[in-house]
């Protein structure tokens, strides 16, 4: 809500959103950040030129990590698919919405069909809270500015490869997105949320990290930056 607070003070029209992922996570508010989101894109959509588009939602490694708790019975090994995910701060995310994982690792033990009823329960827990399907619905892998200037990704990339190759990179390419040193595939700028050593805002020839640390004792990050790749402003919140 700070964020969101100081962005609007500082909003100008053309102005447009990219969120880098991870609203599910560590926390014990994470309805409260769903929330949040939708009340903010509807106060930014009511401004004149605005349109759907222009404010995207990224899929974190949480997101991801959730996508996968939904099909959970199509897992060869769903008992140790679970610990993993929990090992990787799911329980916060199942808590959100009355669930835990006590609770999944008894449908499993059941079998295939009782751990679908589980995972169909957990979908309607989800929608009885509005607008939150939505916003997972809405997902995206990365985002990238009309003619191709900036390119917005979660934690990294294999940079290899082409955006439409990319595989699991975008959640787990961390290590890959340092060796970065030339314009990715004609993008002036990469620009990533997520970093697992936090270690705040990294600012390089043809990169941009944005990660201090929030959920970790650390704080919010947020980055204005015009179409050559430049930042124009910044923002930093305690968290």
């Amino acid at each position: 809500m700070a964020m969101h607070e100081e962005i609007s003070r500082r909003w100008r029209h053309g102005d447009r959103i990219v969120y880098l992922g991870n609203y599910l996570g560590r926390g014990a508010k994470i309805r409260e950040v769903f929330d949040e989101l939708l009340s903010f894109r509807i106060n930014r959509l009511c401004l004149p030129g605005m349109i759907p588009d222009d404010i995207v939602y990224l899929r974190g490694a949480q997101e991801e990590i959730w996508r996968s708790l939904l099909q959970l019975q199509l897992a060869p090994q769903p008992t140790e698919v679970l610990d993993w995910m929990v090992a990787n701060d799911l329980g916060y995310s199942l808590a959100a919405y009355g669930e835990s994982p006590d609770e999944v690792r008894k449908y499993i033990r059941e079998g295939i069909l009782a751990t679908t009823k589980w995972t169909n329960r957990l979908r309607e827990k989800i929608r009885s809270f509005p607008g939150h399907n939505e916003i997972f619905i809405a997902l995206r892998r990365a985002a990238y500015t009309e003619s191709g200037e900036l390119l917005f990704v979660h934690a990294g990339l294999d940079p290899t490869l082409p955006v439409v190759e990319q595989t699991d990179s975008f959640w787990w390419g961390n290590r890959r997105f340092n060796e970065i040193d030339a314009p990715y595939f004609g993008f002036k700028r990469v620009v990533r949320g997520y970093e697992k050593h936090h270690g705040g805002v990294t600012i390089k020839p043809y990169t941009v990290t944005l990660d201090g640390g929030c959920g970790f004792g650390g704080t919010l990050e947020a980055a204005c930056l015009t179409l050559d790749g430049k930042i124009a402003d910044q923002v930093s919140i305690p968290a």
